[in-house]
């Protein structure tokens, strides 16, 4: 029997994000998000307008995607509720963000240098994609000011035991990623982390993609 409950948010399970980028004085930010999508050597990105990313990708056209396994949870936690504006805005502060400007060692990860594009690797990240931006595209609705980025794969880097020997493919089966399903995060079928973003939802499941790109 199927029921009709009104779900407040549609994330059902994704992969986590973790997009590096550029700020406007060469620094650069870091952040969380779960609405991502590939097709071939493509991927689109569901962020919000208010997002320090967005404003990132808009002017730079450049970002890394990179993917972190399951156990880097508490990793990605840290970046809950901060920001990269140094003007945290009126929606974001009212919900607990605060400003960040050191994403990298908040979260306790390391920079490593990309080979195409100059925001940095997350070292710590299994998979790391560095990309361009090729378009973006307005994603508005009555409770939703966001846009659409679609990027390019330049260049994939994964680690070396994830790959299958002699082959150009990602062993399905020693890959763990980090999905976000609703406000939790889950490794090999279950939650492997507490989220603080959960905790400030009114239901037991919010979604990280609300915090996504900040």
């Amino acid at each position: 029997m199927h029921v009709v409950p009104g779900l407040k948010v549609l994330y059902f399970g994704t992969p986590v994000v973790l997009i590096s980028s550029r700020n406007e004085d060469g620094t650069a930010n870091l952040a969380p998000m779960s609405s991502a999508w590939w097709l071939g050597r493509h991927c689109m990105l569901g962020l919000g307008d208010s997002a320090q990313t967005a404003a990132n990708l808009l002017r730079e056209r450049e970002c890394v995607l990179n993917l972190p396994s399951s156990s880097m949870a508490g990793a990605v936690d840290r970046l809950a509720l901060t920001t990269g504006r140094p003007v945290v805005p009126d929606h974001k502060a009212a919900q607990g963000y605060r400003y960040e400007p050191d994403k990298f060692s908040a979260a306790g990860l390391t920079e490593q240098e990309s080979e195409l594009v100059a925001p940095p690797r997350v070292a710590e990240c299994p998979i790391q994609l560095e990309c361009r931006l090729v378009a973006h595209h307005p994603f508005a609705g009555p409770s939703v000011s966001a846009t659409a980025f679609h990027v390019e794969v330049l260049r994939a880097h994964v680690e070396e035991e994830l790959v299958i020997p002699g082959t150009g493919h990602v062993d399905p089966l020693a890959w763990d990623p980090l999905i976000m399903k609703f406000c939790e995060f889950f490794g090999e079928g279950r939650v492997v982390h507490p989220s603080r973003l959960a905790e400030g939802w009114d239901m037991p499941h919010g979604s990280l993609a609300r915090a996504a790109s900040r």
